[in-house]
């Protein structure tokens, strides 16, 4: 790895470029290996701001708003995991970068792994935090905001839930207590859906991976896959959106992963403790090398798991006959 840039000496800066005729906003700094950290929904590259200068000391830190949040554009389209995995694919490209290792968030880990999966020869490691898309189990209110009507209603309580936000957050500083990461940054997604294509946005993107039932998307059956990928699983044990049970679950079937929880931390460790979150993703960048798939070896992986399959075969046949 790079030597480390001082803090002092460090500029990060917002950009702009677009990509298909749409604008596409994004933080960065730092020189080094490439980390492309994806945020979550109803969020933007914002949710990086305090760990985003400790990545870029020894990093190249890149971290867009994703087609549809903050100031990327909104308009109608595509919002689906592997829409917003090739976007991130053409950025990379953009900007010159042949490859990166992923760090994605809550929704952004279920776009960082689809990113893997579309385009192994791109990815160099996985860094999954809070992630979604490893189980069904998710927050009751985003598997409420997929119901039709949802939109009206969000746009109805637009005024009284953020003023209802501000007055809970003065009167818990009040109290002389602290503001959760998580509460400030659910009350600052919540005030971007003010405008109606940013609620529209925002529903096409929820809707394209949960439904009332919970998570839509499940990538446990591709797992196996991550035997080539370095991977590391980051977790608050506080998290209240998707409960750390999915990493530790994720862990066991995905060979070689490594998994670290924050035991005071919420849904956006990376806010909450971003010293800590920084060095354990800069450890990880540091013990391991970067993965070294192919277009050939990745069809290898397939190949070998249909094998496996077919070999198992007979077993499942014998015992479905036994029955």
């Amino acid at each position: 790895m790079t030597a480390p840039t001082p803090l002092r000496d460090l500029e990060l800066g917002r950009e702009e470029t677009r990509l298909h005729g749409r604008r596409i906003s994004y933080l960065t700094g730092g020189e080094g290996p490439v980390l492309l950290l994806v945020h979550g929904i109803a969020s933007d590259s914002e949710a990086w701001r305090a760990s985003l200068p400790l990545l870029a000391c020894r990093a190249r830190a890149i971290a867009p708003d994703l087609p549809g949040h903050g100031a990327s554009g909104k308009a109608p389209g595509d919002y689906s995991l592997g829409s917003l995995a090739s976007a991130l694919r053409d950025l990379l490209v953009k900007l010159g970068h042949e490859r990166a290792t992923l760090v994605g968030h809550s929704l952004g880990g279920g776009v960082a792994m689809q990113f893997a999966y579309m385009f192994p020869e791109r990815t160099e490691r996985l860094v999954l935090v809070s992630s979604g898309g490893l189980g069904r189990s998710v927050n009751p209110l985003l598997r409420a905001a997929t119901l039709p009507g949802s939109e009206l209603m969000i746009a109805a309580t637009m005024g009284p839930i953020t003023a209802l936000g501000r007055a809970g957050r003065a009167t818990v500083r009040r109290l002389g207590l602290r503001v959760t990461p998580d509460l400030g940054e659910f009350g600052r997604g919540f005030a971007t859906l003010a405008d109606r294509e940013g609620r529209s946005a925002f529903l096409d993107t929820l809707r394209a991976v949960v439904n009332f039932s919970g998570q839509r998307i499940d990538a446990s059956d591709r797992l196996y896959l991550a035997a080539a990928m370095p991977t590391l699983l980051l977790w608050g044990e506080r998290d209240r959106i998707i409960p750390a049970a999915h990493g530790r679950r994720a862990g066991q079937r995905m060979p070689g992963s490594r998994l670290v929880t924050f035991g005071d931390s919420g849904h956006f460790p990376q806010i909450d403790d971003p010293h800590r979150f920084a060095a354990t993703v800069l450890e990880f960048l540091e013990e391991t090398e970067p993965s070294a798939i192919t277009r050939e070896s990745w069809g290898e992986l397939l190949r070998d798991a249909a094998d496996d399959e077919r070999d198992r075969a007979p077993e499942h046949l014998a015992a479905r006959s036994s029955r």
